[in-house]
């Protein structure tokens, strides 16, 4: 895969603007019944001991049906998703080297807490992935802030977040083009560090001038801080049902032991 492919990928927040625009039951829901259930799904899956991996496998039911029923593309959605892999593997790979304790044996082998634990971070990392790209996807990211807003988030920061994430599109179009300009110049040949400083210093500059193009337009057209989404804020009905079954199923997974319940379910119906 060549950089500009990579970076394409990366940073493809257009597709999941376009995805937000959806007429679908869970996409004409108020933007803040999905930010409140987003929020309760992370603090329940996060608040698990870290050697917890078989209670976190029920988690990964909400991000699959909300994608099922709001008719998200699975496959682009689950490349984004796997993007947080790699990086959580790589903050949890010194945990078998220091966590040597043997907790479970499986034929024979012995499996130290260390290993479970960095599987714990690598599920935890996706759910978390899962849930946050799901929400951007069926509610968009000015919704979401202005969600925030209405929820008690000061302004300030809610408009900051809301231009990080248009700014970002613009860092990755100016570092697209920049990389593919170089590959039609110089190939594929790796970067030196004294050139990957030069693009990087470059890349910034040039980001800095157009998002002050972008700011100075804004202010032509009469910008004064408020970004409207287009949405009308009605929390009825829909949206205390959508929060209240989704929350006592997340409280249901972190009070109990629901694999244990269907593993002793399964074991019963075999015997």
């Amino acid at each position: 895969m060549s950089a500009t492919a990579a970076i394409t990928g990366l940073l493809d927040f257009r597709r999941l603007d376009l995805l937000a625009t959806g007429n679908s039951a869970l996409h004409r829901l108020d933007p803040r019944a999905h930010v409140t259930v987003t929020l309760v799904f992370v603090v329940c899956a996060m608040s698990f001991g870290r050697y917890t991996v078989a209670p976190l496998l029920p988690f990964f039911v909400f991000p699959i049906a909300v994608v099922a029923m709001a008719g998200l593309p699975v496959a682009f959605l689950a490349r984004k998703v796997a993007i947080v892999l790699p990086i959580a593997l790589l903050i949890g790979l010194p945990n078998p080297l220091f966590d040597r304790e043997s907790l479970l044996s499986l034929g024979g082998i012995e499996i130290t807490g260390g290993w479970i634990s960095l599987l714990s971070i690598a599920l935890r990392a996706l759910l978390a992935a899962a849930a946050a790209i799901v929400l951007v996807a069926v509610t968009g990211f000015p919704a979401i802030c202005g969600a925030l807003e209405r929820m008690g988030m000061p302004r300030p920061l809610a408009v900051q977040l809301l231009f990080l994430y248009r700014y970002l599109a613009v860092l990755g179009e100016e570092a697209v083009r920049m990389t593919a300009a170089r590959e039609q110049r110089g190939g594929d040949r790796p970067l030196s560090i004294r050139l990957y400083g030069t693009l990087v210093g470059r890349l910034l500059l040039r980001t800095w001038d157009r998002a002050e193009r972008i700011y100075l337009a804004m202010c032509a057209r009469g910008f004064t801080g408020d970004f409207r989404s287009g949405r009308a804020a009605r929390f009825g009905v829909p949206e205390v049902g959508y929060v209240a079954g989704w929350c006592l199923f997340f409280l249901l997974l972190r009070t109990s032991d629901v694999t244990h319940w269907l593993g002793a379910a399964v074991l019963g119906a075999v015997q």
